[in-house]
């Protein structure tokens, strides 16, 4: 999965970078981690489960810490429970809406609880929402014809995003996206993350045999939702005074701060594909 974390974290400008430890095991584990999630993929619906839940716990352990401080209280075991048994619906029942009412059951009822110990329900609740509901939209895509190259193609722009932000970010720099919110990042960084998706999801449709024109429209729309979901955790970070949302992982932070784009990015594609009967791959016949 990825994020758009990293064009962020450095100085922009070719006089503000500094080489650094990031630079050596940002790519390392990257590509560890994009291994990792291919062969999940591949390996079919059960394993892309397991999978999603363990990106999904160690979410909502980092969700729940950044918001209460606890790093294993009641609601982090609640919020992954919920995770974990939507996961499980969704492999018993891959076409039916159940998954997603025992999704929404769970969120109510850790909003519900929060409620009751006057602390911020909304965002317990929305713990669940924000990690399951995203873990369950790539299920449900790995279920739909060419769904695992579905899902590839869209971790192919998202890291395309995150890439692209990181080279423009700091060797172009200029003005700031949105100082208030993320003073490091800059327009030059983001719409270089858009190019940079649009090109290779081009490559990678043409390459399956589709249309690349449309796969270079789809992989700038991924990088703008990307983008948006990287700017919805820095808000989140900002409202709770946090730098990084964890350590867990070398050169990248926090899960959550490698994962935001894909938490965004993944419910739209899903919706397009699964309610819209997009065919992502422009061309390749299911």
């Amino acid at each position: 999965m990825g994020d758009l974390a990293a064009h962020s974290d450095h100085a922009p400008g070719i006089r503000g970078i500094k080489l650094n430890w990031d630079w050596v095991t940002r790519p390392l584990f990257g590509l560890a981690l994009a291994a990792v999630t291919v062969a999940a993929v591949f390996s079919g619906a059960p394993y892309m489960a397991i999978f999603a839940a363990a990106v999904g716990v160690a979410g909502a352990r980092e969700w729940h810490r950044m918001i209460t401080d606890r790093v294993f209280g009641p609601d982090f075991y609640f919020t992954s429970l919920t995770i974990i048994t939507t996961l499980v619906a969704a492999l018993a029942w891959p076409h039916s809406v159940l998954p997603w009412a025992v999704l929404a059951a769970g969120a109510s009822v850790s909003l519900v609880r929060a409620m009751a110990r006057l602390e911020p329900a909304l965002w317990q609740g929305a713990g669940s929402i924000y990690l399951g509901g995203p873990m369950l939209a790539l299920l449900q895509l790995r279920t739909a014809p060419h769904g695992a190259m579905i899902i590839v193609g869209l971790f192919v722009a998202v890291w395309a995003t995150d890439s692209g932000a990181l080279i423009c970010g700091n060797l172009i720099g200029g003005p700031r996206l949105w100082p208030a919110l993320s003073p490091n990042k800059t327009w030059a960084g983001t719409l270089g993350g858009v190019a940079a998706a649009a090109a290779v999801e081009s490559l990678f449709v043409a390459f399956l045999g589709g249309h690349p024109l449309f796969g270079a429209v789809l992989g700038a729309g991924i990088a703008v939702v990307a983008h948006g979901g990287d700017l919805f955790e820095s808000w989140v970070k900002r409202v709770f005074q946090r730098k990084d949302s964890g350590s867990m992982i070398p050169g990248h932070g926090g899960v959550l701060d490698r994962v935001n784009s894909t938490l965004a990015a993944a419910p739209c594609l899903a919706a397009l594909v699964l309610l819209a009967g997009l065919n992502p791959l422009f061309g390749v016949l299911p």
